[in-house]
């Protein structure tokens, strides 16, 4: 499994090969820029709280160089705290980020309405001996597989992986694992015949419950655009269910589409993930 970042001293973090973007060689990808924010901010849940929602601002790129992540506490109450969290680079803000983290109590009495969600089908168990650290994908009735070629379709997708730790040697949080397959909210909802024709610039993530095991995956709810803009949303479900949803507002980025199958082609993301060191597999 790849690990994105080492730390020396836990707080500055430098970028491993596994952390290239697929849009440029020169910055860190969108999952593990929220990974980051997500292990600094739940560094401020207090016993018995809970993360429920994060939200990132992805303005500039983050650049794959070393950076820390500075937290400031908005609110801290009995039932709620509120973080904000900031990454800068070269005296300049790259990203933001923000968690409202919450008391655990009981559930009201009574029965609400839930959507019917039938449509969380879950792949076969399986290890990364046969491939646990690639994606798996589903397009329509397909089943899963690693395919990228025959899941560049405008069909809708299911993405269901394992990123890895997101620090060497550190166990990541189900919160960080979490954040970081959310991000590809813009993955399953964007990925069209043509590859990706947006880039997201940003990410809200709300959860129920944390993840119950390292891989899970992500459903598309609905994909609007017009004017260049999209918006998408997302389940996030493991196999107990759905336990969050996560929505993306992406802009249209014509002159970088990314052709997935070519990249996956390139640098066989269909069968071993990155062992070359070139862009990380969305």
């Amino acid at each position: 499994m790849p690990t994105y970042f080492t730390s020396a001293d836990g707080e500055t973090l430098t970028p491993t090969k596994w952390a290239g973007s697929p849009w440029s060689e020169k910055q860190i990808s969108g999952p593990v820029v929220c990974g980051a924010f997500a292990r600094a901010l739940e560094r401020h849940v207090p016993p018995d709280f809970i993360p429920i929602r994060l939200t990132v601002d992805m303005f500039s790129p983050v650049l794959k160089q070393p950076f820390t992540v500075d937290t400031e506490v908005m609110r801290k109450g009995s039932r709620i705290v509120v973080v904000d969290a900031e990454i800068v680079q070269d005296g300049k803000p790259r990203a933001r980020a923000a968690a409202v983290i919450a008391a655990a109590a009981d559930d009201p009495r009574g029965e609400t309405w839930h959507a019917p969600v039938d449509e969380l089908l879950t792949p076969p168990d399986r290890t990364a001996r046969d491939g646990g650290d690639v994606p798996l994908f589903r397009s329509g009735d397909q089943d899963w597989s690693t395919d990228y070629l025959s899941n560049q379709n405008a069909l809708r997708k299911s993405v269901w992986q394992d990123q890895g730790h997101l620090i060497e040697g550190e166990e990541s949080s189900g919160f960080v694992r979490a954040a970081m397959v959310a991000e590809n909210t813009s993955m399953v909802c964007n990925w069209g015949s043509e590859g990706v024709g947006f880039i997201n610039s940003d990410l809200t993530v709300a959860l129920s419950r944390m993840p119950h095991s390292a891989d899970f995956g992500l459903l598309a709810i609905d994909q609007l655009m017009g004017r260049g803009v999209a918006v998408g949303s997302a389940y996030l479900f493991d196999r107990d269910g759905a336990f969050g949803i996560a929505t993306v507002s992406a802009l249209s980025n014509v002159r970088r589409q990314l052709d997935l199958a070519s990249l996956a082609e390139e640098h066989g993301w269909d069968n071993r993930g990155d062992a070359e060191g070139g862009p990380t597999p969305p």
